[in-house]
């Protein structure tokens, strides 16, 4: 408890300064509230408008979560393809930088063609941003394994999938966790993308219609409280997984202590 509290001390103290600074700049500058409002401001409106704001918190979790999963899954799995032939990786792998690229703004659209408005595209749109570093991480994992216990399997005559279940994947498990921390962060970020276009449906306000309706009725106040939401939806996400990866790591690898 003494070591967590000698941790959290500094940037507690940071954070109690910059807002402080904060406070009194835009009351000593005579800031409007409508272009940058004060941090008692924005308590405030989180304050007033707690209901909206954790309704709409779960529905982008909602999402970000379902995103999130589908990105593990799918990301695992095709990262266990794309290792088991050379041939499949220098083909399919470079298509996968796509989902890296590829502005989620521009094809919302399509996916509320394709699946509908809501949450269902919402999904969609948190999938694919987080798809990527989840394939790539894996995938590199299960390439650094040492050779001599590659070499030590095949000369045991150890069958593929015992090779890839006994020692490829428990060896890019600290690479998945990693790509995994990445992905949780892009998951929500997707989610909010995605519900700036497909969000409008008969489901729950997300944050990003949230922010919208703010920015139109020039609420600062408010937008600032929604992505402050976003951001503990962000940190809820990252901090399960470090967390897991933590419990699951820590007995053999220097990265979960």
């Amino acid at each position: 408890m003494k070591t967590a509290l000698l941790r959290a001390l500094p940037p507690t103290a940071a954070l109690i300064i910059l807002l402080g600074l904060w406070e009194g700049l835009t009351h000593l500058l005579s800031i409007p509230a409508w272009l940058v409002p004060p941090p008692s401001a924005i308590a405030t409106a989180a304050s007033r408008d707690a209901a909206p704001l954790l309704s709409a918190a779960l529905t982008t979790g909602r999402s970000a979560l379902l995103g999130f999963g589908l990105s593990a899954g799918v990301g695992v799995l095709a990262a266990v393809l794309l290792s088991s032939s050379r041939l499949l990786e220098r083909a399919f792998y470079p298509y996968t930088l796509f989902l890296q690229t590829v502005p989620i703004i521009a094809i919302a659209p399509l996916l509320v063609l394709w699946f509908g408005p809501g949450t269902r595209a919402v999904t969609a749109s948190s999938f694919i941003v987080s798809l990527f570093p989840v394939i790539a991480n894996t995938l590199s994992g299960m390439r650094s394994v040492d050779p001599a216990l590659r070499d030590m399997f095949q000369l045991y005559g150890a069958r593929r999938l015992a090779t890839l279940w006994k020692l490829e994947l428990p060896a890019a498990m600290p690479h998945l966790f990693t790509g995994l921390r990445v992905a949780s962060g892009l998951a929500v970020i997707g989610a909010i993308g995605g519900e700036f276009v497909a969000g409008f449906s008969e489901d729950a306000a997300g944050l990003g219609i949230l922010v919208l309706s703010a920015y139109r009725q020039l609420r600062t106040d408010l937008l600032f409280a929604a992505v402050l939401a976003a951001s503990v939806v962000g940190l809820a996400l990252f901090g399960a997984v470090s967390q897991a990866g933590s419990r699951l790591l820590r007995r053999w690898h220097p990265s979960g202590s």
